[in-house]
């Protein structure tokens, strides 16, 4: 777990609207790099408790403090239907950070017409351990931009687009693709198992070799085909691989159409989140 910075300037107050494994996992890190719990309110149906000292409701029914920073953090779908409630509890003087999928920024100043700024953030699980990759847009405030700048830095790599037709395109690539990599590294074992190898040994050499090769790509000046060529002699065995790899039907062809599903299902979450 990369170390936690501790000169964050917390927001006067969290209002965490829905905290399932994305925003949970935002919160987590954010508690550890010293975020205090009772600056925290969550309000989710089951009214299950997130952490000592944060406040669990099972619905707002209070004005929301000047100062507070709301994470939208339910699913798309739910946006109407949670807008309507909010919505009037939320005076200018807060920021929204939403990490809803494939809901735009006009459909968010639609649904919230009080809030102040709004920034769509679109992080990935390894936010939880200070190594993931946050993507963002906001459209003109320079406090909410430089807030949720801060905030997010402490979750890893921030990466700002100044297009918002590219955000759904950005969070097919490093939203979802934590999830790719896990499917490649199941893929992977499974393919040793394939040769004879020992199911759990190939599990783990699997992980191992992927975590290691991360860590050093991470680590490298060079960018990650020159690394791969850079251990592959002509005529061994990694060519041999990499050469099955690089067909024109291969990984980058399989991997292109991976991302355009991932990413034209943002179009349809946005579709959905206007109904």
């Amino acid at each position: 777990m990369a170390k936690p910075d501790p000169a964050v300037d917390w927001p006067t107050q969290f209002l965490f609207l829905g905290c399932g494994n994305m925003a949970g996992a935002m919160l987590a890190r954010w508690l550890d790099c010293g975020l205090p719990a009772e600056r925290v309110t969550v309000v989710r149906p089951s009214g299950r408790p997130v952490a000592d000292g944060a406040t669990v409701l099972t619905a707002l029914e209070d004005p929301v403090p000047e100062g507070t920073m709301v994470v939208l953090g339910f699913k798309p779908q739910q946006l109407g239907g949670i807008a309507e409630a909010a919505a009037p509890l939320l005076g200018s003087g807060a920021t929204l950070l939403s990490i809803l999928a494939g809901v735009p920024m006009a459909r968010l100043r639609e649904a919230f017409p009080q809030a102040g700024g709004i920034v769509r953030c679109m992080p990935n699980l390894p936010v939880r351990i200070g190594k993931g990759v946050s993507t963002l847009y906001a459209d003109g405030d320079a406090a909410a931009r430089a807030q949720a700048n801060a905030l997010c830095a402490a979750l890893g790599l921030v990466e700002w687009l100044e297009d918002e037709a590219l955000f759904d395109a950005a969070t097919a690539l490093a939203g979802c693709g934590p999830a790719f990599v896990y499917r490649f590294i199941d893929a992977l074992a499974a393919a040793g198992r394939e040769l004879g190898l020992d199911a759990s040994a190939a599990a783990r050499m699997a992980l191992a070799t992927v975590e290691g090769a991360a860590i050093s790509a991470a680590a490298s000046d060079a960018g990650p085909a020159a690394m791969a060529d850079s251990v592959a002699s002509k005529g061994g065995m990694t060519r041999q691989g990499l050469d099955v790899l690089d067909r024109d039907d291969g990984l980058e062809s399989l991997l292109v159409e991976t991302l355009r599903a991932a990413r034209d299902r943002g179009a349809e979450l946005a579709a959905l989140s206007g109904k």
